[in-house]
């Protein structure tokens, strides 16, 4: 899938395009269901085999309403393989095109099955954006604005802290006081960098310091929550229920961010909201924002969803308008995608 314009942050470098793994499944009466994930730069043929062969041959046959016990199923046939990561993924993408077809099955939106709160959930422009220069950052945020977009997240994690605070700076002066924004630093630091950046920022009313740190760190992360003098949010690299469950035991993050499509799909997607919320914590998310808004559309600690830079609008057949900074869940049956097949397959050809 290539990228119109060439994304950056601090440590996967230049991104100009992402690898994305479909899985449809047909049930005995003919109905489908899809569901997708997605790799940046690498790693999407190694998802795609975990899915096929692996997962479809202890799948086939079985009964696709019975979404935990299959996906129990996935987890421990391939446990050997890793708890997380290229696994997670393929198990995330067969698990929402199970809900998916169950949802059609039911005509009714993936939201109003997963009990429903509100389907009109607050979105974030997520800029990819660290090598942009100070005058196309602020363009792209202009940009952002005329989308309806009524919050931004930036990059940080340029070599010289001097820089990111000149960058953020120059962006609360131009979104003005009280316009929300967020920044994500990508794993770039340390924790005691990540401190003394936290404190230099904090100055500029952010929402939230995104990954300060490697995930591994989650004392690390603490030490930065605790003496940085800003929330964090961090979770696009945590891959199962129990490191989520680990990161809010360690008091290492404010708002959990699981991605729908590496955490093990909306079964697991939908646990973590309901551990953070057990947690007063409030859930944001990451990436895939055209399924992630079911999920957060019936979470009752939803903040902010993210509408990633990774779109796939161009391939579907009908988007989400984004309405004053808020977008609105479909009430189609199930995710309510449809993608354009033939349009993907000349990307191959």
């Amino acid at each position: 899938m290539p990228l119109a314009t060439a994304l950056s942050d601090s440590m996967h470098g230049d991104m100009l395009d992402f690898e994305l793994i479909v899985v449809r499944i047909t049930d005995a009466d003919g109905a489908t269901g899809m569901g997708y994930t997605y790799t940046v730069n690498a790693g999407g043929d190694a998802v795609a085999r975990m899915i096929d062969p692996y997962l479809g041959d202890i799948l086939r046959g079985e009964d696709a309403d019975l979404i935990d016990a299959l996906w129990q199923k996935m987890w421990w046939h391939l446990h050997y393989a890793g708890r997380g990561g290229h696994v997670t993924s393929a198990i995330s993408a067969v698990d929402i095109a199970l809900w998916d077809l169950k949802a059609r099955r039911m005509g009714q939106p993936l939201w109003r099955v997963f009990g429903g709160f509100d389907p009109r959930v607050p979105v974030y422009a997520g800029g990819i954006d660290l090598q942009f220069s100070t005058e196309q950052l602020l363009a792209q945020a202009d940009g952002f604005r005329a989308q309806g977009f009524r919050a931004i997240k930036m990059k940080v994690g340029r070599p010289d802290l001097r820089e990111d605070v000149a960058r953020v700076a120059a962006m609360r002066e131009h979104l003005g006081d009280g316009f929300p924004l967020m920044v994500d630093a990508n794993m770039r630091w340390s924790a005691d960098q990540a401190i003394a950046a936290a404190r230099e920022l904090r100055a500029f009313d952010l929402l939230w310091l995104e990954e300060p740190v490697i995930p591994d760190d989650l004392r690390g992360q603490a030490r930065v929550l605790a003496a940085g003098g800003l929330p964090i949010a961090a979770g696009e690299n945590l891959h199962t229920l129990y490191e989520f469950r680990a990161a809010i035991d360690a008091e290492a993050v404010t708002y959990p961010e699981p991605d729908v499509s590496n955490c093990g799909g909306m079964t697991v997607f939908r646990k973590i909201a309901a551990l953070a919320e057990a947690h007063n914590l409030p859930v944001t998310s990451h990436g895939v924002h055209d399924l992630t808004v079911h999920c957060l559309a019936a979470a009752p600690n939803r903040t902010y969803m993210e509408a990633h830079g990774f779109s796939l609008e161009p391939y579907l057949a009908e988007t989400m308008p984004i309405v004053d900074g808020v977008v609105t869940a479909p009430d189609r049956p199930g995710h309510g995608l449809d993608l354009d097949f033939d349009r993907l397959a000349s990307l191959r050809a």
